[in-house]
């Protein structure tokens, strides 16, 4: 692997520092990669085998994770909600929703 090289930390053929989590476009000659739509047939399929139990898992590892990110300051996501308090308060309510519902 070369300093440019994208695996190894490097810079890309831009000059810009690489960043495995840029959905940016593909590099020339590169066909894009839909891995998003693998990840969210995975997180349906875990929905839909498990339940309640699986929708209270990721809402509540969902909002662990948004919680940590606004006491770092993050106050506008790239989530359809935008600001981090709404996103908070959906995934709060996904988490009661799911908790009556493994009650029931």
């Amino acid at each position: 692997m070369t300093a440019d090289d994208p695996r190894s930390g490097g810079t890309s053929a831009k000059g810009q520092p690489y960043d495995p989590r840029s959905s940016g476009t593909p590099a020339k000659g590169q066909p894009y990669d839909p891995l998003r739509l693998c990840v969210y047939a995975t997180v349906a399929l875990l929905a839909w085998l498990l339940g309640p139990w699986a929708v209270l898992g990721f809402a509540v590892l969902g909002f662990a994770g948004y919680w940590k990110a606004r006491r770092a300051g993050l106050t506008r996501s790239k989530c359809l909600l935008r600001d981090t308090r709404l996103v908070l308060a959906y995934l709060g309510l996904l988490a009661v929703v799911a908790v009556v519902a493994i009650i029931m």
